[in-house]
This record gives structure tokens, C-alpha cells and sequence, in this order.
């Protein structure tokens, strides 16, 4: 198996809402057959119906997982930026932003349907022009 994603599901209860509460953020996606899709850099996140992925991954009820979803930025500021943005457009913020134990700063929300985002900024880990992160060898530094 390659290490690599290519799609992130998002099981949602209400797809329509979903799909606003995603472009309030600024995200633009495009649905088909009330499924929808966003390109995220090098993959693409997913909205689709609980019930229908539970019945495509064969298991009983929507299913539930602990899983959290991740963006860094460019600066705290732009931490603060986002987690503001995604307030105002219904999410609930779980852990306002504050300096992180790594030198960094981030904070937690989730979405209507309760996924968690991470907004964080973190020195360690330099962003492309186009947003993607390259992990850093951890071995440099012990």
C-alpha cells in the first residue's frame, strides 16, 4: 500500500447544510448525486450522507470514529482568521486557540456534524506556496 491519502469522508447528517457550512468557509466544491466534493491540495474531502457511508462500508448505524482533521497556516493570526470564519459559520469552537507545547499555536472546532479541525500554525513544519506541508525529519533534531 502507497503512503498516501487521496479521499477524506466526511459522514454528515444533513448534506445541504454541510456543503454551506463548507463554502461559508470559503471552500468551493461540486456535488453530484448529493455527494459532494472539494479539492484540498493533493486530495479531496467528501461530504456524504452517515447513513449511506455506513451502508457502502457494510456496518450497522452511522458509525463513529476519533479522528481530527488538520490545517496549518502561516501565522497566528491566520489561526485566529479561520477559527473566526468557521464560528460565524456554525461551527463550535472545542478549544479556543493558545500557544502549543511545540512552540506553535492552534485551537480546535467542530463542524455542525461534529468532525474536528485543527487550525494550527506550527514553526516546524514549513508550507508550500500551494499550502502543502513536507513532514521534517524528526532525527535532525535528536
Amino acid at each position: 500500500m502507497e503512503q498516501r491519502i487521496s479521499l477524506i469522508t466526511l459522514g454528515v447528517t444533513d448534506v445541504a447544510r454541510a456543503k454551506a457550512f463548507y463554502e461559508q468557509l470559503g471552500w468551493q466544491g461540486q456535488e453530484v448525486e448529493e455527494t459532494v466534493f472539494f479539492q484540498a491540495g493533493g486530495l479531496a474531502v467528501v461530504l456524504w450522507g452517515r447513513d449511506k457511508l455506513a451502508d457502502d462500508a457494510g456496518i450497522e448505524g452511522p458509525g463513529t470514529g476519533a479522528m481530527t482533521l488538520a490545517q496549518n497556516v502561516r501565522s497566528r493570526a491566520e489561526v485566529d482568521e479561520v477559527i473566526a470564519t468557521a464560528t460565524k459559520a456554525g461551527a463550535t469552537v472545542t478549544k479556543p486557540a493558545r500557544e502549543t507545547f511545540y512552540g506553535g499555536y492552534a485551537g480546535y472546532f467542530a463542524d455542525p456534524d461534529g468532525h474536528l479541525w485543527e487550525i494550527a500554525w506550527n514553526p516546524g513544519f514549513a508550507l508550500a506556496e500551494d499550502g502543502t506541508i513536507t513532514v521534517p525529519d524528526f532525527s535532525a533534531t535528536n
